[in-house]
């Protein structure tokens, strides 16, 4: 059986965490969870994850900017990132996507829609 993939869930709202931790899990996925952007880099210095879900609204630095940072850096740069935000606005959809999300989901959050997106982000990274 092949390795459960790794996720690295972003995001400040301790209750959104909760709910990865409990899901993923039952998908297929072992997940982490960072509770900032800064935590988020920590995290990246110590683990590979295999698929990034981003909140966009956080204390330290939004999502579509860190998800920009990640996109510069080497290390990082191919990790496919999910936006996950509570903003449906055409104008945040299109920011999440020109900063290089691979995909984007509005809360709160379908786990069909959640896995479906998972699994698209994941096959796109194999291309």
């Amino acid at each position: 059986m092949a390795d459960k993939k790794l996720v690295l869930a972003v995001d400040d709202d301790a209750s959104v965490c909760d709910l990865y931790e409990a899901g993923l899990p039952v998908l297929g996925y072992d997940v982490i969870c960072a509770s900032s952007a800064g935590k988020a880099r920590e995290m990246l210095k110590k683990h590979r994850p295999d698929v990034i879900l981003m909140d966009i609204m956080m204390s330290d630095q939004d999502g579509i900017s860190l998800t920009r940072d990640l996109r510069s850096e080497d290390a990082t740069a191919d990790i496919p990132v999910i936006i996950v935000s509570g903003l449906a606005d055409a104008a945040t959809l299109d920011d999440a996507l020109r900063f290089g999300a691979a995909d984007y989901l509005v809360k709160p959050v379908d786990v069909s829609i959640l896995k479906a997106k998972l699994e698209r982000a994941l096959q796109l990274k194999k291309k």
